[in-house]
This record gives C-alpha cells, structure tokens and sequence, in this order.
C-alpha cells in the first residue's frame, strides 16, 4: 500500500430555489486551477486500494469497477477540501450497492471495513443521501433522516443499468449533491471537514467513470476536522485471501479469512502449540504496525494466576503461584520479529493487554526492564468488542498503543532478533482479527 468548509447561512427550504453549484471563480488576480481528472480510465494511477484483494477494484472498458466482493474500500492518494467534483456511476443488476466517501481517513475505522467519512450511499431505494459514516457527523439541512444523515428531497436516479451523474460541491464543511443536473440533499458541520476521496464496495459490482475535481477557493477547514494522513502503510491482509501469510493445509477451517476479518476458532489439533500459530511470509525489522482483534467469546469466571506490580507470578509464602477468579474471554497475541517471547499479549487480565508476556515474567532480567513491559493502564474495551494495537518496534525497543492509550514506552526487549516474521497466536481460544498494516521503519 502506497501513499489523503464553515456553515453558511442557508434561507429557508420551503422558500429557496433548488440550484446547481455556481461554477469556480477566480479570487483577484489569482485565477482558480482548471480541472483535475481523477481517473484515466486506464488504470488505478492515484488511487490506492486500502483493504481489498487486488481484483476487487479494477478497470474495464473505461470504467473503475467495483466488483462484488469482501467490504473494502479504494481511496486517492491525495486529500482534498474545497472542490466540486463530478463523476458517473451505474449499477450492474438492481441490489447493488456502494458507497462514495468524502472527507475520507487513511485507514479503516476500528474493527471496521472502512474509515471514517462521510458517505453518499449508492444503492437501490436510497441515491442521493448523505451520512456521517463510521464515526463522521454532520447536520442536515435537507429533509433529515436522523440527526447525522440528510435525505434528498427527491428521488432522481436511474434504475439498474443507466449512467446516473452526481456533482458534489464541498465547501468548507459544507456539502451540496447534485444528482441528474438538480441539487437535491445539501448538509454541514461536516467532521470530518476534509481528507480522501473514496470509493466503498457493500454487494454487487458497481461502474464509476469520469471522475473530475475542479478545486474551490476559500479558506481551509479548521484544525478539528482535519483527518487521519497517509502513513505509506501497506496492508497484510487482502480481506479475502490468506496471500502473504504460511497457511498450512491443517489450518483450513481454523484459521479462516471471512469478510475481511481473519477467525481463529482456538481448536486447531495440532500437537506443539508453536505450530498452531499463523506467521508472514515476509521479515520485518523496525516498522509501525496496526492491528485490530478482538475476544468473540462470552466471558465466563476462570482461576487465572496473579502478578506482582513489576509483572511477576505472585507466589505464597510457600513458592505456590496464586490464582484469582476473573471474568475470562480468552487469550492470544501478536508475535513480533519471528519470536514467540516478543508477543504483545492479548487477554482478560486486570492489568489489560498490550503485555509483552514472557519478558515480565522473567525473573532473571532487571525490575526496570520488567516494569517496562507491564502496561500502565488497562485500555482494553469490553470483550467482544473490537479493539487497535498500533505497534512500534525500533532496535529492541517496543511502544504499544491500545486503544489511543499508550500502555508501553519504548520496552526494552533484550535478545530480541532484528529481523522475523510476525505471527497472530492461537492460544486455544477464539480470536479474530482485521485491519492489518504495516509500515517499515528501515
């Protein structure tokens, strides 16, 4: 993977003309840039396929193609904030469905297929509304469908198999959607209030030509709704495939890739459990490393052993290791370097997870390198609930971030290689995970 308007006044509805986008301008002596194509009805040139196998989004016949597939979603390599933009769209067969996002992150919202954006849904019985998607807001100012979603004030597209022609006007965080030559849904308070533009497969395949961006004058949006960058990362997992990774003939049917989440269903009937676990093919030396995972089980009350404050087993007078009841869903980890000691931990435990396991509990290395790699704070969120890891490994020190929470600071991880593969543990537990990227730090 490679390398991202203020509210007007606005009369009232009732009274206003309906009005297509006034066309650019130039602003003194400083004339506005024509045009851009963001499309050459080539090839992928300035897109970026986030999360999607490679035949998910293709060109055929002029058109970018979204086919059907697992949820995935392609965006520019550019961020844009004030612009009109036009495009066509069709859909194959009636039941198809898409989305096209503005205002679009980089990445994936947490545990799911795409970011965060506000989207324009293109699909039967609903063309032309606009929606705070995956964490976005905004406030309607056509007909309201809740409070972060505007309906449009009538129905103007095509059925399936006829070209329909949106022009969207994005200035300063307001939105205004033309469909078929007349303005039908108009929105603001746009957050985010500028990144990516970007295509979302939902079901079906769907066609989109003559994509044009022609930018707007005018201040830019304010720091708040400034968007997740590009951090030229690259994604492990295509959503549909093993590709990249050692999937062994055993592990079908336990090791599965499902929707663009990879299942692990802890049964796998393997005698060592160092070979139950799923590993890269590639190495990675220092790199940046999201992974979102979560504990599908229900949790249920188990005897696990306690910890000391530095991360040791807390042990009796008599040397035995003590064990408290605590609601369990499971356990796993994340495998750094090729290394099963180097494993950021994942599991229920009061101190939470992000762990780096077998080095706190390693009675032999100094307080200070066992503390380190105790987190400081549980940032866990609820079992099954969906949770990120963004990792980073530099030398043989690792920083976790769990949930926006940093919970390790650069743990120093003696022994440590400098160059291995990395690997999701079967514990013997249900795990899954999703929205896999990495970025190499060499």
């Amino acid at each position: 993977m490679s390398g991202m308007p203020r509210a007007w006044a606005c009369c009232g509805l009732a009274t206003a003309a309906i009005f297509l986008p006034s066309p650019p301008c130039a602003v003194g002596s400083n004339p506005v840039p024509p045009s851009l194509p963001l499309f050459n009805g080539k090839d992928l040139t300035g897109w970026i396929n986030v999360n999607g196998a490679s035949e998910m989004w293709l060109v055929r016949d002029a058109s970018l193609v979204c086919r059907d597939g697992p949820r995935s979603f392609l965006r520019t390599e550019t961020r844009y904030d004030n612009y009109v933009l036009e495009l066509e769209w069709r859909l194959v067969a009636k039941g198809g469905e898409a989305r096209l996002l503005v205002h679009a992150e980089a990445l994936p919202a947490v545990g799911a297929p795409y970011p965060r954006a506000i989207a324009i849904p293109i699909q039967a019985g609903d063309h032309g509304s606009i929606v705070g998607f995956e964490g976005g807001t905004l406030t309607p100012l056509t007909r309201p469908g809740g409070s972060n979603r505007a309906q449009p004030l009538e129905d103007r597209c095509r059925p399936a198999g006829a070209w329909n022609h949106y022009q969207l006007t994005s200035r300063d965080t307001v939105l205004e959607l033309a469909v078929n030559g007349k303005v039908v849904t108009r929105v603001k308070d746009c957050r985010p209030g500028h990144g990516y533009i970007g295509l979302a497969s939902k079901e079906g395949e769907v066609h989109f030509r003559y994509f044009r961006l022609t930018p707007l004058p005018g201040p830019h949006p304010p720091a708040k709704p400034i968007t997740q960058g590009d951090e030229s990362f690259r994604s492990l997992f295509d959503g549909a495939s093993f590709a990249g990774w050692q999937h062994r003939a055993e592990y079908q049917g336990h090791w599965k890739a499902r929707d663009g989440v990879i299942q692990c269903d802890g049964k796998l009937p393997v005698p060592r459990r160092q070979d139950r676990d799923l590993w890269t093919v590639k190495e990675y030396g220092d790199f940046l490393l999201v992974v979102d995972w979560r504990l599908p089980e229900t949790p249920e009350p188990r005897l696990l052993p306690a910890f000391t404050p530095d991360g040791l087993f807390l042990r009796d007078k008599d040397g035995k290791v003590q064990r408290r009841e605590i609601p369990d869903a499971g356990d796993s980890g994340v495998f750094l370097r090729g290394n099963t000691r180097s494993q950021v931990n994942i599991w229920c435990q009061p101190m939470g997870s992000g762990d780096i396991n077998d080095y706190h509990k390693d009675a032999k290395l100094p307080v200070a390198i066992r503390q380190a790699c105790v987190p400081r704070k549980k940032a866990d969120n609820l079992p099954g609930q969906w949770n990120r890891f963004v990792i980073t490994m530099q030398g043989d020190r690792v920083t976790v971030v769990l949930n926006g929470e940093t919970v390790i600071e650069r743990a120093q991880l003696p022994g440590v290689p400098t160059l291995g593969r990395l690997g999701l543990q079967d514990h013997g537990d249900p795990v899954e995970f999703r929205n896999l990227f990495i970025k190499t730090l060499d």
